[in-house]
């Protein structure tokens, strides 16, 4: 591992200060960052430790949303009560990721923030990884790339985004709340991160230095109407080929009022499905319904060598979390 300095930041303003220093990164729980130190892929100057910040809290909104601390471990947030019962979606996302030992480790902003399981970026020993090096190359591209995106690819990059969390904060219109010298601002998470274009090394809107304070979620009844599915190829401790989160709000005439689905395994972000949304809002719910908004959104997704059966997959995916929460009283 490089060598680098240690700092255990006392306040948010030390966090700051420390960290504007160049070469410098957060550590939380570290269940990311420490393995790309040890692989050589990150190599920080100054690693500040925010975990004594006031920031582990889950805490209720004024207007009866819910406040999740930057710092909260996963497994609290699994299991918190009113996650549970009112973002059932989350709870069964984070639940499907990781083991228990990481769980109780990994936080809300570390989430946020994973980097790709691409093995041509994790690996120094592959030169070309625009994502570490911009402008070198990607070697997946004409490599093996069966765990690949499908959706949101360009010519630069197609590494999936890992997250199983991340999905259901997606789905359940989460904002990201930001803190730096220069202010506080509030980030819709689905603004949050950005498209990889010709820039695949920059994977979301933070700026130098700006530090993930929480992020909240809107009290909406009807997202206790919500369901994570993963698929992967084995049962635990792995990350998905394909995964939906899936939010159904049912009028009285029983049409679907309104919609949420996020999908993660398939794309380069976790990916809020516009297009599946618009094709059911206001129709009845069916399998037929739902198997058209599958491939309303998949139709722009673009295949590699090795990772074509992850179209009908999602689709599947897409299907079956949509029947399993229409199902719901």
């Amino acid at each position: 591992m490089n060598p680098f300095s240690y700092v255990a930041a006392d306040s948010a303003d030390q966090a700051l200060r420390e960290v504007g220093a160049a070469g410098a990164v957060y550590l939380a729980g570290g269940t990311n960052l420490i393995d790309e130190m040890k692989l050589g892929v990150h190599l920080p100057q100054l690693v500040v430790d925010v975990n004594r910040l006031p920031l582990d809290k889950i805490e209720t909104l004024p207007d009866g949303g819910l406040r999740i601390g930057a710092t909260v471990r996963n497994s609290d947030l699994a299991n918190h009560p009113r996650v549970l019962d009112e973002y059932p979606c989350l709870s069964q996302a984070i639940l499907s990721g990781a083991s228990p030992q990481l769980r109780n480790m990994a936080t809300t902003a570390g989430n946020l923030l994973q980097r790709t399981r691409c093995t041509y970026y994790r690996d120094i020993s592959y030169s070309a990884c625009n994502k570490r090096t911009p402008g070198s190359g990607c070697s997946a591209i004409n490599g093996f790339n069966r765990s690949h995106a499908v959706l949101g690819v360009s010519s630069q990059c197609i590494a999936t985004h890992p997250s199983d969390m991340d999905v259901a904060l997606v789905a359940l219109d989460a904002t990201v709340q930001l803190t730096s010298p220069a202010g506080n601002r509030s980030v819709a998470i689905n603004d949050f991160y950005v498209p990889y274009g010709q820039d695949p090394a920059r994977e979301n809107v933070l700026q130098p230095g700006e530090l993930v304070t929480s992020v909240d979620l809107p009290k909406q009844s009807w997202f206790g109407r919500s369901a994570y599915m993963k698929t992967r190829d084995r049962a635990s401790y792995e990350f998905a080929l394909a995964s939906a989160a899936v939010a159904i709000n049912k009028g009285s005439d029983g049409k679907i009022a309104d919609v949420r689905i996020a999908l993660g395994g398939i794309a380069t972000k976790p990916w809020r499905a516009f297009a599946a949304e618009k094709v059911l809002r206001g129709q009845a719910p069916d399998d037929g319904l739902f198997a058209a908004a599958a491939d309303a959104e998949l139709a722009a997704a673009q295949a590699q060598t090795h990772n074509a059966f992850k179209i009908p997959l999602a689709k599947r995916v897409i299907v079956l979390t949509l029947q399993r929460v229409a199902s719901m009283s």
